[in-house]
């Protein structure tokens, strides 16, 4: 049974950076593309940041790039999310994803993982 857990989340200042973790069991992580995506209070989760099986290939949402950043080391099978100049509107749960062989056309859609975290609480205060 593959699991996934998130850790790293907590209260920060504005301006200040995270880096959140994302550890998987039960098969190597080498077998998954990862993902992040976050819901923000009162919003729809959506879509961070994805890394391929391989870490051949990353992607970052339009609006993060140049802050988050997303890496994997497949010998630990872990996923990492760096979080810099972190804004209050960052202020989400953050969800890990994962599935094997997405399509590049459908990374960006939580539909197209199978596997979930229980989502680590990121806070930025202004």
């Amino acid at each position: 049974q593959v699991q996934l857990v998130e850790s790293g989340g907590g209260l920060v200042q504005a301006g200040g950076s995270l880096r959140l973790s994302c550890g998987t069991s039960g098969r190597p992580s080498s077998s998954f593309t990862m993902a992040w995506f976050l819901r923000a209070p009162g919003k729809e989760r959506e879509f961070v940041a994805a890394v391929g099986s391989s870490g051949s290939w990353t992607t970052v949402a339009d609006s993060l790039k140049g802050r988050f950043t997303i890496s994997r080391d497949n010998a630990k099978n872990m996923v990492y999310l760096q979080m810099n100049s972190l804004k209050p509107e960052d202020t989400a749960v953050y969800y890990c994803a994962a599935n094997e062989a997405v399509s590049w056309s459908r990374v960006r859609n939580e539909a197209a993982y199978h596997y979930w975290g229980q989502g680590t609480q990121v806070t930025v205060s202004s």
